[in-house]
């Protein structure tokens, strides 16, 4: 059997795609400050914001997730598969 693509439909898809592209305009930034020989720990200070950012976005994925596909998985009696995949993925962002 083909691997199968799962799919949805993000509910907050515009305001993830939002702060996505402001997070790629910071990363541009730091691409400029090492370019350009900035003090290391002014780029240091603009990549840790990239990292809340980044943070921001995975809670607001997994939090949709949650509350979408882990909700709807349970209802129809596939909870154990869908919690697992969660629990799986909680412990990929955590390392």
């Amino acid at each position: 059997m083909e691997n199968m693509v799962k799919t949805t439909v993000q509910p907050n898809k515009q305001q993830l795609l939002n702060r996505l592209k402001r997070i790629e305009g910071q990363v541009r930034g730091v691409h400029q400050m090492v370019e350009n020989d900035r003090y290391c720990v002014d780029i240091l200070h603009q990549v840790s914001a990239i990292q809340s950012a980044m943070n921001k976005v995975s809670l607001a994925l997994l939090e949709d997730h949650t509350h979408h596909c882990v909700s709807k998985a349970i209802k129809e009696n596939k909870g154990e598969e869908a919690i697992n995949e969660l629990m799986d993925v909680m412990k990929t962002m955590t390392k």
